[in-house]
């Protein structure tokens, strides 16, 4: 995955001037120790300069963490902390932030020379961050011994993943939307909101470039990888791969060549109805290849499906999908299936499917296979291209970011599984289950009105997700979860 971005973490302690300063640079120090021992020591660069109540300390100590290629920063209260310092170093640090804060180690430390009282410089350094217009990642609990805080710099690298890689993301579209789909409404305010460039091309450009890639020198071997990964003979279906060939490349070049100023890119393209027409193919397997390569390509022009599938990205660090929530599952299959084997209701379960985008790692027995649905209007040769089979079972994440039509962000996140149940059905599909789904589907996704498209993470990723969606500025309520039973959304009607 070389399309996401490495966090080198920047430790910065601060100390104010009424405090012993070696109380925080022992108390930093032993941060570090505890943090090679549980994970890698080269997430983190330990800063030697300890900020006191001086803004020219935190110049040098801002100077000396860029110069050591640091990309995110920890600012660690050793002890209560310059609040006017401290905060400023965040405003001026070009990159994700976090500030943790010390406890105190024992009982027999509590004297002038051993207490730090960051518990209480904790809450000025909130309230000063909030004075600069300054948005930092603090922890759920931030306040905790060596072990602790290591544990949540660790948790904090997929959070600044996030975004670090969306304030360096280009989207490229290839559009316009297929007609009657408004539901991959896409208002672009919000993605510079977020730091995202976008650059939208028609599917004419798309095509001429494809057309300039005929007969290109590289289509052989990426098409016989394609066979290896399928499990083809070399002489099985050459027409087809080599087509499908000639298109990854046609994406991979243009990734190249268009990226400008960026270092990431994802892209969405328009797969139907007049693709199949001209390329005489669909692009669900080659979108899944580049998956694989870390570089999300969502389907139907869905803009804000292949940001959430970045997202998912940079959170999980393996590939994703983008799903729709497609169907219900019959009633006969939940008795025979579900029923009395998992404690889920009919309601909790659906269907999850896309026409084959999924990577080949994600489903049992891949196969490539033709797009059903197109060839009802199209002939069955222009529809080769999809990537077929059940999604293998074992825990999901189901989420999205999306702006609304009245252009405010808001993001769902769920977690739940895929059940090992058979989809006696076509393209990429899955039994998902996810606990209250039925209120969940009605109060949030039809109630907020969210697009049937939603991103997988093959994972429980929950808790990394939910915590990256508020440091990228969604308030409290903007994010949207399966509630339990005991705790009602609003406006849910209480005799339902």
């Amino acid at each position: 995955m070389n399309n996401i971005p490495k966090i080198k973490l920047g430790l910065v302690a601060v100390s104010r001037d009424c405090f012993p300063a070696p109380l925080a640079v022992n108390r930093r120090r032993a941060l570090v120790k505890a943090y090679a021992m549980k994970y890698d020591a080269e997430d983190i660069y330990e800063c030697p300069i300890t900020i006191v109540e001086s803004e020219t300390d935190m110049v040098k100590a801002l100077d000396d963490v860029k110069a050591h290629g640091c990309n995110a920063l920890c600012v660690y209260l050793g002890n209560f902390g310059p609040e006017i310092s401290e905060t400023l170093l965040a405003r001026h640090f070009d990159g994700p932030v976090m500030f943790c804060a010390a406890a105190e180690e024992s009982q027999d430390r509590l004297m002038e020379s051993g207490r730090g009282d960051a518990y209480c410089g904790m809450l000025n350094a909130s309230y000063n961050l909030a004075l600069r217009n300054t948005r930092a990642y603090i922890p759920d609990y931030p306040v905790g011994d060596a072990g602790d805080c290591a544990d949540m710099i660790h948790d904090f690298l997929p959070v600044a993943r996030v975004k670090y890689g969306l304030e360096h993301l280009k989207i490229i579209s290839f559009g316009p939307r297929p007609a009657n789909f408004l539901a991959c409404n896409a208002p672009i305010k919000q993605l510079y909101n977020l730091g995202v460039e976008i650059e939208e091309e028609s599917e004419l450009d798309l095509y001429e470039a494809f057309l300039k890639h005929e007969g290109d020198q590289r289509i052989a071997s990426v098409s016989d990888d394609m066979a290896r990964e399928m499990g083809y003979r070399s002489d099985q279906k050459p027409d087809m791969l080599a087509r499908l060939a000639q298109y990854e490349l046609t994406l991979l070049d243009w990734v190249n060549d268009h990226r400008g100023y960026r270092e990431f890119v994802a892209l969405t393209t328009k797969c139907w109805p007049a693709f199949q027409d001209m390329f005489r193919f669909v692009p669900c397997y080659v979108n899944s290849r580049l998956m694989r390569q870390g570089i999300p390509v969502s389907c139907e022009v869905d803009i804000y499906g292949t940001l959430s599938e970045y997202i998912g990205l940079c959170v999980s660090q393996q590939e994703v999908t983008l799903l729709d929530i497609n169907n219900s599952v019959p009633k006969d299959m939940y008795r025979e299936s579900i029923e009395g084997k998992f404690d889920y209701r009919h309601t909790d379960t659906f269907m999850g499917f896309h026409c084959g985008n999924t990577c080949s790692t994600r489903v049992v027995n891949p196969h490539l296979s033709y797009q059903r649905i197109m060839a009802s209007t199209h002939p069955k040769e222009w529809c080769d291209g999809t990537i077929e089979g059940d999604i293998m079972p074992g825990d999901i994440t189901f989420y999205r970011l999306q702006s609304t039509a009245d252009n405010k962000l808001r993001a769902y996140v769920a977690q739940g599984e895929v059940l090992p149940v058979a989809t006696r059905s076509f393209g990429g599909i899955g039994v998902f289950a996810i606990e209250e789904m039925g209120r969940f589907y009605r109060n949030v996704l039809i109630g907020k009105n969210y697009p049937h498209h939603g991103a997988v993470a093959f994972g429980h990723y929950g808790r990394e997700l939910f915590a990256a969606f508020r440091y990228l500025g969604l308030a409290a309520g903007e994010v949207d979860y399966n509630h339990p039973k005991n705790l009602p959304y609003p406006g849910e009607n209480p005799f339902a």
